[in-house]
């Protein structure tokens, strides 16, 4: 009996020191959704391209996706072009080991499926985003990629095709300005992904009359469980969103089309709603880019274009858009707003990074109260969704220059320039997991350690 007791002794710390030993990063916001991590182990400050790397990896192409940690391995999307001139290229799934670098596989994820007419692009539809912009995402069992062009992949974690199939395809061409780059969300053993979309062709890509949808599907199959169609009185361009499905206490927070609603998981079925953060839908132009993050009781949704940033109150039913509904929103203070990078969420506060008036806002979730503002270095936009670990805020620039800040008072604790001079357009966030930074340039990524 001794011996029993000594051996389940063992086995249950061996359990605990396991679980406990690292959070993953299995999706574009982290482990909670928020952009946060709450591991013990401090992620590091000073760095720069040769010091505290622990690899680097070379990549085939640009791409504004996330790495995905889980356990021993990295994901990443990217692209590869094999001729600039006719457009011709191919949409790659990457896994990469966590200890060396090294890449166990890379699998052409893309189906060369080319909405509308006269594209003759695999990887591209726009100059801003390629097709391989979103993140994907893990649960440690498989893991699923989705792209711009609609195509969704599922791999199971040696490389493994288990799964694909084309949303445009199947429910129709997109209709959007820019490229679509929403990234899936996997929760509670179904995969998500929205299709926020204005209703009428642009640029001669897709249909009259084009519905914005909630999609979810099982991810060991990829069949679509259930489709919802997301209604909105916004117009044009402002019906457009390429913001993730974010899962908060028992309901998916969805922002778009001039308004923030939950839906039942179950079902898809709106819960609530509230809007709108453009008064009469006068506003035509106001794609949404950031994702919904929720804490303390709140959900921040950010209008775009230098607009404010709205706190609504969660717990409530049916449609409202009165000031009862709201904690507060940031009109007084027009330093805090976003057009692109989504909110923080870390140790009780809202962080706000905002890209057009270049500061970080520390603000507290129920009274909207800035706590500080630092004002951002440099030239070049910063654009990549602030993360936190350790009580340090990360972001990087279009340069490709990450930056790290003191969570509680808003000073720059360190610069890095991780890419090249010339560089333009770089927008992965910092992912972090077990007191690692994974780093994503134009053209590496890197290992920090």
């Amino acid at each position: 009996m001794k011996y029993l007791m000594k051996f389940l002794t063992c086995f249950l710390l061996t359990i605990f020191s396991f679980s406990a030993r690292a959070e993953n990063w299995p999706n574009w916001r982290g482990p909670n959704h928020d952009g946060s991590t709450s591991s013990s182990k401090p992620a590091p400050v000073k760095f720069d391209p040769k010091n505290r790397v622990k690899w680097k990896v070379p990549l085939p192409g640009a791409s504004s996706g996330t790495p995905i940690v889980w356990g021993d391995r990295v994901f990443l999307s990217s692209i590869r072009i094999s001729d600039p001139k006719t457009g011709a290229g191919q949409l790659l799934a990457m896994c990469v080991d966590r200890s060396t670098g090294k890449i166990l596989w890379e699998q052409n994820a893309g189906s060369g499926y080319r909405p509308g007419k006269g594209d003759g692009f695999d990887y591209q539809l726009d100059s801003k985003a390629t097709y391989a912009s979103a993140s994907p995402v893990t649960d440690g069992h498989l893991v699923v990629f989705s792209y711009g062009n609609g195509d969704l992949v599922a791999f199971d974690m040696g490389g493994k095709e288990l799964w694909r199939r084309n949303i445009q395809k199947d429910y129709g061409d997109f209709c959007f300005q820019w490229t679509f780059s929403a990234s899936a969300t996997l929760h509670a053993g179904k995969l998500y992904l929205p299709v926020l979309q204005r209703n009428e062709p642009v640029h001669g890509r897709g249909k009259p009359n084009a519905p914005s949808f909630l999609l979810c599907m099982n991810p060991e199959t990829g069949k679509t469980i259930w489709q919802h169609e997301r209604q909105s009185d916004a117009n044009k361009e402002s019906l457009e969103s390429f913001g993730t499905i974010i899962p908060h206490k028992g309901q998916l927070l969805v922002a778009g089309g001039d308004v923030l609603t939950g839906h039942d998981p179950a079902t898809g079925n709106e819960i609530w709603r509230w809007g709108t953060w453009n008064p009469g839908h006068k506003q035509q132009w106001w794609r949404l880019v950031p994702s919904p993050v929720a804490g303390s009781g709140v959900v921040l949704a950010c209008a775009p274009k230098k607009a404010p940033v709205y706190a609504v109150k969660l717990g409530f039913t049916n449609t409202r858009s009165g000031k009862d509904d709201l904690a507060w929103e940031s009109s007084a203070n027009p330093q805090v707003t976003s057009d692109v990078p989504t909110p923080l969420f870390y140790g009780g506060k809202f962080y706000v990074l905002s890209d057009l008036k270049k500061t970080l806002s520390c603000i507290q979730p129920k009274s909207g109260k800035v706590e500080w503002s630092t004002i951002m270095p440099g030239k070049y936009k910063w654009r990549a969704s602030p993360t936190a670990a350790s009580g340090n805020i990360y972001t990087m620039n279009h340069n490709g220059e990450v930056i790290v800040i003191d969570a509680k008072d808003g000073s720059i604790l360190h610069s890095a320039k991780m890419g090249k001079s010339y560089d333009d357009n770089t927008r992965a966030s910092v992912a972090i997991s077990d007191g690692q930074l994974f780093i994503r340039t134009n053209e590496n990524l890197y290992c920090i350690h």
